[in-house]
């Protein structure tokens, strides 16, 4: 999935996103997130600097991926996110329960 890059694996798993991840595109992310998870479970980090647009669905495939990275004592972070994007994520609350840096 080209949205989706693997840039770093080791301690922490850093995944670059860019152009768009919807309902069209959701179940490849969450593939091929899960997929490196399970091959290294550890924190995981998704750099937004290249991301311009997301959905609810794709905001359920974050939680998705945080509910399973906390069952096992990892945590999940979001950083370089645009305002607009990162509001959707305020709207939902979802800034309460994952870190989310500018």
């Amino acid at each position: 999935m080209q949205e989706v890059k693997l840039i770093q694996s080791g301690r922490e798993t850093v995944f670059a996103l860019s152009k768009e991840i919807d309902s069209g595109n959701a179940d490849e992310f969450y593939e091929v997130v899960s997929a490196a998870y399970a091959a290294n479970p550890c924190n995981l980090v998704f750099d937004c600097a290249e991301l311009e647009f997301i959905d609810s669905t794709t905001l359920g495939t974050f939680v998705k991926i945080l509910k399973k990275a906390k069952q096992d004592g990892f945590t999940l972070r979001i950083i370089n996110i645009q305002p607009r994007l990162k509001k959707l994520f305020v709207i939902c609350a979802l800034d309460k329960i994952m870190e989310i840096e500018p």
